[in-house]
């Protein structure tokens, strides 16, 4: 199930290179800001959620503009049946990030 949501990029780093046993891994990671549960009284503010956002390409996009920043995110909830996580399909950036 995918939607749409305004999500606050905070951070973003890209990693890319070969593992000793010669696998590649190439991504972009998006720090993005999130409220804290308060409805325990226990908990308010915000902290920051890491999603994984493709490969280390898509963080040229993100390098060139002034953090924070706003953006339209399409999200995908998605389970194995047993737990459920919602993953970051992509990004666009809004008129006042661009």
């Amino acid at each position: 199930m995918q939607f749409q949501t305004q999500m606050k990029i905070v951070g973003a780093k890209c990693s890319k290179g070969v593992l000793d046993n010669g696998q590649g891994y190439d991504s972009t990671t998006l720090f993005v800001e999130v409220p804290l549960d308060g409805s325990k009284g226990t908990a308010c503010g915000f902290c920051t959620s890491e999603f994984r956002w493709g490969t280390s390409d898509n963080f040229k996009l993100i390098e060139a503009q002034k953090l924070p920043i706003t953006v339209s995110a399409t999200l995908e909830i998605v389970t194995s049946g047993k737990l459920q996580k919602t993953q970051l399909v992509n990004i666009k950036l809004t008129d006042k990030a661009a």
